[in-house]
């Protein structure tokens, strides 16, 4: 949105415009919250929580082809047809930015209806990597703090070893060629893959993991090397390959898509974390602690929004994959979600944003049941899984007291003393939607009265 479009909803010349971000770590599920947020906006008879649609107020809801004309549009309707028909399963992760534009119908009730006419508002919805949002931290590091630094966390991750061999193996002061540089690169690459595979969150950099239409480029052709090869000419094209990446990809994106968004939900695959260990749940709240920083968030003055400078308003971190806990656990987790963010929380209030923390399943794969176990009832629930087969699960208790995983991983333990959580990956279960119903989800309906409810 420009300037002149600023301009005219400043003034009450233009429909008004909310721009939503979604994004989260890999798995976090960014692809099947907006699918199923779109599909529950037009169809509302399963969002008894977003006022809007309760009270009569949201009256329509339609797709519109969006503002910019240079973004992909997100595949709703692939996506939807993948989620709900009758072979269901979850799509393909986010792997570029994509946008949509949702328009709603809202007309006031009661004293106020007479007042006002009725009024559509555009919901832009921008779907983004989280890797990629990883790599707003590096505008603030050199080369060397960042190779310092990588070097330092890799050491207790897969692929550590085979890329520390190949840094290695090239001497104490090597030269440069490309076939060497692409070596290391496709070495470094291989350990984030298999480190974020093994449940790590702290990745970077995230185009190497998501490169799109940058693969192979010299961009993207380097690797974080010790400081005792400082002097090196393999040291010196990796460090201007770094500030190239920086000025050349991140900071476009920054300034193109990130720098607009109003509204932004984080989605975080806690549950996952917890079920790797507490080195995962350390690394996943550190990285949510520094992500934040790029939020820039706090409510814009007129005179920014006049000039379409916007800031984070409202940040909702989201823990997903709620149907894979009974409903007796939800609260459970929604505590310990937000105390492993309390520190990104923190900043974000502190600047004058609103954020809240809640648990969340935006398409619910599974139904409440109870295992019989050892003379003992366990609150369970069951789901389809991948080969076909209909399967229970209790996970185990999370615990009352979020201290009780978080300190074990700020200490840095290497495993659960006082519990064992297991998780299955359940696919979606066959539906058949009523009129007038989105897909069934476990408080999607309250997300979207977090995020936009007061626009509407």
């Amino acid at each position: 949105m420009g300037i002149g479009s600023d301009l005219m909803q400043g003034f009450g010349l233009a429909d008004p415009v909310i721009r939503l971000g979604v994004t989260g770590l890999s798995r976090a599920g960014k692809t099947v919250f907006i699918t199923s947020l779109v599909a529950n906006l037009m169809d509302r008879g399963r969002m008894h929580a977003l006022r809007a649609a309760a009270d009569g107020s949201l009256k329509a809801a339609w797709l519109q082809p969006q503002p910019d004309d240079t973004v992909p549009r997100f595949d709703y309707e692939r996506y939807l047809a993948t989620l709900t028909g009758p072979d269901a399963h979850w799509p393909d992760g986010t792997r570029h930015v994509s946008q949509l534009r949702l328009s709603l119908r809202v007309e006031r009730q009661g004293l106020l209806s007479g007042l006002r006419g009725p009024q559509t508002v555009h919901l832009d919805i921008v779907d983004y990597p989280g890797e990629w949002l990883l790599d707003l931290r590096l505008m603030e590091k050199d080369f060397s703090e960042w190779s310092a630094e990588v070097l330092d966390r890799m050491q207790n991750r897969p692929g550590a070893e085979a890329f520390m061999s190949a840094v290695a193996a090239q001497g104490s002061n090597p030269g440069f060629d490309e076939p060497t540089a692409q070596t290391l690169a496709e070495t470094y690459t291989a350990h984030l893959h298999a480190a974020r595979e093994a449940g790590w969150s702290d990745c970077t950099p995230g185009r190497f993991l998501i490169p799109g239409e940058m693969a192979g480029s010299p961009a993207l052709t380097f690797a974080p090397l010790p400081a005792d090869l400082s002097g090196s000419r393999l040291y010196k094209e990796f460090r201007r390959r770094f500030d190239a990446y920086k000025s050349r990809v991140v900071k476009p994106f920054f300034r193109e898509h990130f720098a607009k968004i109003d509204r932004q939900i984080v989605l975080v695959d806690a549950l996952g974390a917890i079920h790797q260990g507490p080195q995962a749940v350390e690394d996943m709240r550190r990285a949510m602690a520094d992500i934040l920083t790029a939020f820039r968030p706090g409510r814009a003055g007129w005179l920014g929004q006049l000039l379409g400078t916007r800031r984070v308003e409202r940040i909702l971190f989201a823990a997903t994959k709620a149907d894979h806990l009974n409903h007796v656990q939800h609260n459970r987790l929604t505590a310990i979600v937000s105390a492993m963010l309390r520190e990104a929380r923190d900043r974000a209030d502190f600047s004058g944003a609103r954020t809240e923390a809640m648990s969340i399943a935006a398409l619910r794969a599974t139904t409440e049941d109870v295992i019989h176990k050892d003379g003992e009832d366990l609150p369970a629930v069951r789901g389809r899984l991948a080969d076909g087969r209909v399967a229970a699960l209790y996970p185990g208790e999370l615990p009352a007291d979020p201290a009780e995983l978080l300190h074990p991983a700020r200490s840095g333990a290497e495993k659960w003393l006082n519990g064992d959580y297991s998780i299955m990956n359940f696919e979606p279960a066959p539906m058949t939607l009523r009129a007038g119903e989105g897909p069934p989800h476990i408080r999607l309906d309250r997300a979207a009265e977090f995020l936009i409810g007061d626009r509407l």
